[in-house]
């Protein structure tokens, strides 16, 4: 086909409209140390570049600590946007749970209790939210610490994690807990990723003392069981992996905490990983949670609701 200069035109345009015009747009819950202030979010058009909201959009309300770390949040089928958090470091047997239309006005916040079965549990660290579409229920898993539960390495037995997890359809009613992942070493920030059908991601960090990096493992269904837990992909001094997929590729974020920095790789197969640091651009201050695609927009209303 001959190409004309409207031809050309016509294709540039597409393509202009194609980068530019896209419906999508991505949510990533945070919060600024020292955790007591509550939730913050940043947004993105793109998933590189993100800016934030700059206003605290829930303050924590329960558990012994009464702080928020860790917000991981999902939208449900229906358009509910459902959040948990890590309500303290030490002494609570569950989270915290709250759930909103448009992330300005929020439901009474509740505590989840999940660990009571446990009297000697340290902690519930790091909630995580994943929606099972086939099942139609939504799975949640997090860290816990039972002491002489498992065998350690270097870490105090205070501080040697396995990840659990429960269901539940309507955030009422819950499955019992059940032990998620014990990969032979201390494990927290998990993260369930799925790829396609019966091909799903686990990435985790490795909490051990020589380790403290971020890996993957792989199942083939969203509560595994996880199997071949992969070699690290981050140095050392890592954690609070999230991931989000963007086009072709799928982008890993995660929090440097010794450099005191938010840094990101990119992968198409989870087992090449590309440094993207200098594509990417974070708001300082920024602490891990988890990203949310969502229609522009949602970003759009709420920024207008906030008078942003």
């Amino acid at each position: 086909m001959k190409r004309t200069p409207f031809t050309i035109l016509s294709g540039f345009l597409l393509m202009i409209c194609f980068t530019s015009c896209s419906s999508k747009a991505y949510l990533f819950t945070s919060f600024h140390e020292p955790a007591d202030q509550g939730l913050r979010m940043l947004y993105s058009y793109d998933g590189y570049k993100w800016k934030e909201l700059d206003t605290v959009l829930l303050k924590p309300e329960i558990g012994q600590q009464k702080v928020m770390r860790d917000p991981s949040m999902v939208q449900g089928p229906d358009g509910t946007f459902h959040l948990v958090w890590t309500s303290s470091w030490r002494g609570d047997k569950g989270f915290g749970y709250a759930s909103s239309k448009d992330l300005v006005h929020w439901t009474p916040q509740r505590f989840i209790s999940v660990m009571e079965q446990e009297p000697t549990t340290v902690n519930v660290w790091a909630p995580e939210l994943f929606y099972d579409e086939e099942a139609r229920q939504y799975l949640i898993i997090w860290a816990s610490t039972i002491p002489g539960r498992f065998e350690r390495g270097q870490e105090a037995d205070s501080n040697n994690h396995r990840m659990y997890i429960t269901s539940t359809p309507d955030f009422q009613t819950f499955s019992k807990t059940q032990l998620f992942l014990d990969p032979g070493f201390s494990v927290i920030d998990a993260q369930i990723v799925k790829r396609a059908k019966d091909n799903y991601v686990l990435v985790l960090k490795d909490n051990t003392r020589p380790e403290r990096n971020i890996k993957v493992a792989f199942a083939d269904k969203p509560a595994g069981p996880y199997k071949n837990v992969s070699p690290p992909f981050t140095e050392p001094f890592t954690e609070g992996p999230n991931t989000v997929k963007v086009k072709n590729k799928w982008l890993i974020y995660f929090d440097s905490y010794r450099n005191k920095t938010y840094e990101a790789v990119s992968t198409t197969d989870f087992v090449h990983f590309e440094n993207i640091n200098q594509q990417i651009q974070i708001p300082t201050g920024h602490k891990h949670g988890t990203i949310v695609p969502v229609k522009k927009k949602t970003v759009k209303k709420l920024l207008k609701q906030l008078d942003r």
